[in-house]
């Protein structure tokens, strides 16, 4: 006996490789697929069209080639109500939930589709059928009797479109990781973008690393958050203390960047730094008085920029303003990224760039640098799939961006 269904797919199916994507998920998994219609667009901006009937030999089966089709954009050709389930305690979602990814999503309401507000991967979907409102929720936030949506009836996930996702240079350098890719273009085409973004009043996200530190870059990343080219800092303990480090001691890791050797009694500045700003306080508490006077958390401070400190079990310390709860790093993570993010830059930070990236929209074009490629490339693998990979040393980066923006 054998089981089928039909869906359909509709925009750039081909470009954004939507349409072999399912022809691959169907035959890889063992079912069988019939093309009865397809429709391709002669122009860029010309959308296509296809209609597909999926076969497998039982219905488990086709149950999941259609959660595959339809994770890729696929809807069937008679779409349902969306099916809804109440959450049975806090942090529990219901049996058969339906769990996210990060692309556009909506789902059928009363006869409506509705947009499901901040998509995020590995998340479920609430809704208020009052109000017509559905969101994403991770599952440590879900509260009992909150009406989540169990299975794929009912849900429409848009691909991301190739054409419109960015421009022709961006695509290019996005399509594998590699260091043996032209640089110079793609820096000066994130250095426009944040130009652009900047005159618009939008949003950039940094997430990095203590590195920029140790490599001596910190005063090029201050800069860029006094001229407000970033608005957001995601990083730990290490970058804030080692930056304070330095500003106070002169030394990076115990090591002087001016002379590269070893200082006497170097190894317990960066405790001492933290010492001295939890006698203060807070971070904000030391600039205001005047205990801390330059570097990168000093020009966060004074320009006003958010950051969210993440802790970790191996911190020293750790700084007054670091976030020790996991969860509620996220959190605050989480809240940041749904004001909005134009752009994300992720610098030589594999822990915090992977978090960072499982927050963001598909739609949000993510730089991800770092000299190591396993890194950009297990940021891919989680499904950050906007991610822009370059390969190269982040010194060399940021003096080849804040070049192009004449910093």
């Amino acid at each position: 006996m054998t089981f089928s269904e039909v869906v359909e797919l509709h925009g750039h199916i081909i470009d954004s490789y939507a349409l072999p994507r399912i022809m691959d998920e169907v035959m890889d998994r063992g079912g069988e697929f019939e093309i009865q219609d397809i429709r391709v667009g002669r122009r860029k901006d010309e959308p296509s069209y296809a209609r597909i009937q999926i076969s497998a030999p039982t219905r488990d089966l086709l149950e999941l080639l259609l959660d595959r089709a339809q994770r890729i954009g696929a809807l069937p050709e008679d779409v349902e109500q969306v099916n809804l389930a109440p959450a049975p305690a806090d942090g529990v979602f219901p049996e058969g939930f339906y769990s996210t990814t990060n692309l556009e999503t909506a789902v059928r309401l009363a006869g409506q589709w509705v947009e499901v507000e901040w998509p995020e991967m590995d998340c479920g979907i609430a809704v208020d059928p009052a109000a017509g409102r559905a969101w994403t929720v991770a599952l440590s936030d879900v509260k009992r009797g909150e009406q989540i949506v169990i299975g794929h009836e009912g849900v429409r996930v848009t691909p991301l479109e190739r054409p419109r996702i960015q421009p022709q240079v961006f695509a290019f350098m996005g399509s594998s990781v590699s260091s043996e890719k032209p640089k110079a273009l793609l820096i000066r085409e994130i250095a426009q973008r944040l130009r652009e973004i900047r005159a618009r009043q939008g949003r950039v996200i940094l997430v990095s690393g203590p590195v920029l530190v140790h490599t001596g870059t910190r005063d090029l990343v201050a800069s860029l958050i006094r001229e407000r080219y970033v608005n957001v800092l995601f990083a730990g303990n290490g970058l804030a203390t080692h930056d304070i480090e330095m500003a106070m001691f002169g030394t990076s890791l115990g090591v002087s960047l001016r002379e590269g050797i070893p200082q006497e009694g170097g190894h317990e500045h960066h405790l001492r730094a933290i010492n001295r700003v939890r006698r203060a306080g807070s971070i904000r508490a030391a600039v205001d008085q005047g205990l801390l006077t330059e570097g990168i958390m000093h020009a966060c401070v004074r320009a006003g920029a958010t950051y969210i400190l993440a802790g970790s079990i191996r911190d020293d310390g750790p700084l007054p303003d670091v976030v020790t709860d996991t969860l509620e790093a996220q959190r605050q993570m989480r809240a940041e990224v749904r004001k909005g993010a134009d752009l994300v830059l992720v610098l030589s930070s594999m822990l915090h760039g992977i978090a960072t990236g499982n927050l963001l929209s598909a739609a949000v074009t993510t730089v991800c640098v770092d000299i190591n490629p396993a890194v950009v490339t297990k940021l891919a693998d989680r499904g950050s799939f906007q991610a822009i990979g370059l390969v190269m040393d982040v010194e060399g980066f940021l003096r080849e961006l804040c070049g192009g923006l004449e910093l």
